[in-house]
């Protein structure tokens, strides 16, 4: 379990994320919600250490996080898997370089152990066969299942998925969103996943948080949103089926 504790960030004098609580449970998929400006990301990189709060602490199954200097933080991160919005995939590296870039860099693996783990992580984002493609080869949603097999590939206890839904077409969002729920109940990973997309959180929302403003707004199940009186999370609701309505149109 990840959990978020009287969290603030400030950039000089501006003021992005205010006293921010939350409890991220394992075995279910955690969405954090919001418009743009809202501080979903930057709440994000609070939690994994891209950012000190400042205000407020950070646990990691009741240790914390944030008291631990860069050291303390290693065997933490070494459990950490992260699905950034972009891919983030490396132009010059294969499919399989890619998976295998933090398993050459955070264990002592064999290459042929590091091949297989690599085969296995693309299995199980039905890729298999694509080893030796570079990324300029793949589809977006390829881009994105490439992406997800290197953040499993040193099966992680903390999954962090920043937009996975950008730039997709609604059909593969789908997929994605449903691979991610797999893989979050197949190994009970605590899964956090910063999105906008409200067919993601309808689909697959076991507990969502709602910032407006940067402050905890809302929290609950995907099944409560719909039966909210939360004026302003009703609007970001109906705003975005609006605009998905729009763009359909088009």
């Amino acid at each position: 379990m990840i959990e978020v504790k009287d969290v603030s960030k400030s950039f000089g004098d501006h003021d992005v994320l205010r006293d921010i609580n939350a409890k991220f449970k394992p075995g279910q998929n955690n969405l954090i919600i919001g418009s743009s400006g809202s501080g979903k990301t930057t709440l994000l990189k609070c939690i994994v250490g891209l950012h000190e709060p400042t205000t407020g602490e950070v646990y990691y199954d009741n240790e914390n996080f944030t008291a631990m200097h860069f050291e303390g933080r290693v065997p933490i991160r070494k459990q950490i898997g992260m699905l950034f919005q972009n891919s983030a995939l490396f132009d010059s590296m294969t499919v399989e370089q890619n998976i295998t870039f933090p398993l050459n860099l955070f264990t002592d693996m064999a290459k042929s152990e590091k091949q297989d783990r690599a085969n296995f992580c693309l299995k199980r984002v039905n890729l298999e066969g694509k080893n030796k493609l570079y990324p300029s080869e793949l589809s977006g949603g390829m881009k994105k299942r490439v992406g997800i097999a290197r953040a499993i590939s040193m099966q992680p206890k903390y999954l962090f998925v920043d937009e996975p839904n950008s730039g997709l077409d609604p059909k593969t969002a789908i997929l994605i969103d449903e691979l991610i729920s797999e893989l979050t109940e197949e190994y009970q990973t605590t899964t956090v996943v910063v999105t906008h997309d409200m067919n993601s959180v309808m689909g697959i929302g076991d507990y969502v948080i709602f910032l407006h403003d940067g402050k905890k707004w809302w929290e609950g199940s995907n099944h409560e949103i719909a039966h909210t009186n939360n004026k302003e999370l009703n609007s970001f609701v109906f705003a975005s089926k609006f605009m998905k309505a729009a763009r359909e149109k088009l």
